[in-house]
């Protein structure tokens, strides 16, 4: 388990001298876009949605925008509300626990994961998603980061995600919505997986593919011991003395390559052995 360090937590800025963190500068959008899709009217809002909503059938022409816009489109409704309350609420605790760094790559992730899995999908049949905020996925990583917070009437986090998803899961069920049973597997998947990866409970799988590993090999390197490195330096000098006989008996042109490389290593460590 890691924490994040003191300055990823603090706000981004401040508005009237109200901290602003990122939970907060991302329900700041959501609300600002459903206050101009109420603006809009009706008629307006279909009209955002058919250009911004998520539509596998126009990424795949290269409207690859949808993917980035799909969540904005939001109407006012009670839906929406309790989706800003869940981003406020749990999505400020995981910001605290993660930094708000590592908080907005999760939120990033999480909100693209479901659009990108939903466009690969779309070669199959096509698929639409359109308002999808994060919120309950939050809660859902919030449950599994501390499964046994207290909720309303002191039920825990842990029972009240398993309750929820399992009544999502067979209201779409029930609905015949194919996008929707997907969509919260993706989501609530992916909640818990961060968080167990987070916490060190498993690790990523390593994909090898021969003639693409890279990575540089590395080893540990011991710190080398002062008394090693002095003892090293003696048995340099000492082992010179050959050399030296060599010399005196046919000259210094008689020595090889090797020789002289060592004879030069030897005074280098008798210079340093002499500045100590």
């Amino acid at each position: 388990m890691f924490f994040a360090p003191n300055e990823d937590q603090q706000p981004m800025f401040t508005l009237r001298d109200y901290p602003i963190y990122a939970t907060y500068l991302i329900v700041m959008i959501y609300v600002a876009t459903m206050v101009a899709a109420t603006l809009l009217g009706p008629s307006g809002i279909l009209s955002a949605q058919a250009l911004f909503g998520f539509f596998s059938e126009e990424v795949h022409r290269g409207q690859i925008w949808r993917v980035f816009t799909y969540g904005l489109i939001n109407p006012p409704s009670i839906n929406f509300v309790i989706d800003m309350v869940m981003i406020v609420w749990f999505g400020r605790e995981l910001e605290k626990f993660f930094g708000r760094k590592t908080f907005l790559r999760f939120y990033a992730a999480l909100y693209l994961l479901t659009p990108v899995v939903f466009t690969v999908l779309g070669f199959i049949r096509p698929m639409a998603i359109s308002g999808e905020t994060g919120g309950f996925a939050l809660f859902i990583a919030f449950a599994t980061l501390y499964p046994t917070a207290p909720m309303l009437f002191n039920i825990e986090a842990r029972v009240a995600a398993f309750v929820l998803v399992a009544i999502l899961a067979l209201q779409s069920v029930f609905n015949r919505d194919l996008a929707g049973v997907i969509a919260l597997a993706v989501n609530v998947g992916f909640a818990i997986g961060y968080i167990r990866h987070a916490q060190g409970r498993f690790e990523l799988p390593k994909i090898k593919i021969p003639g693409f590993d890279r990575s540089p090999k590395l080893r540990v390197v011991p710190r080398p011991d002062p008394a090693r490195r002095e003892v090293e330096r003696d048995d340099e000098i000492e082992s010179i003395d050959p050399l030296l006989d060599k010399i005196a008996r046919t000259g210094m042109a008689s020595l090889t390559a090797k020789e002289r490389a060592r004879l030069e290593k030897a005074r280098e460590a008798l210079i340093k052995k002499d500045e100590r």
